[in-house]
């Protein structure tokens, strides 16, 4: 069973930093890819970076490419998202999500499990 749930969400001016966790309770956390997400206010919820089971490969969508990075450890079931540069255009709330898929792309369908999620405003 994987349970997630995220923190590290909060207010932060237009150039500032966060990072996100999103801890796994279960115990086969290294058996699924991780993604996050975020969705806007009157929004369609939208992929932001996905993670390989091992950590080895990432893939960001191209509004955080170079701002944002997505990074996981499995010896405590955790992913990351660190959040550079951000925008007020970055303002949503940001859920995490684990895939069994052996192939998984960006839609929130390929996705099993997801957190709660956890708000993020960037003020201008």
């Amino acid at each position: 069973q994987v349970q997630l749930v995220e923190s590290g969400g909060g207010l932060v001016q237009a150039g500032g930093s966060l990072r996100l966790s999103c801890a796994d309770s279960g115990r086969t956390f290294s058996n699924y890819a991780m993604g996050w997400f975020r969705q806007a206010p009157g929004k369609e919820r939208e992929f932001v970076a996905r993670i390989s089971r091992s950590g080895t490969a990432t893939y960001y969508a191209d509004s955080v490419k170079g701002r944002f990075t997505i990074s996981r450890d499995n010896a405590k079931n955790t992913v990351y998202l660190q959040m550079n540069s951000l925008k007020p255009e970055d303002t949503a709330v940001y859920y995490c999500a684990a895939s069994s898929r052996l192939v998984v792309g960006f839609t929130p369908r390929q996705y099993d499990y997801w957190g709660q999620g956890t708000q993020v405003t960037v003020s201008s």
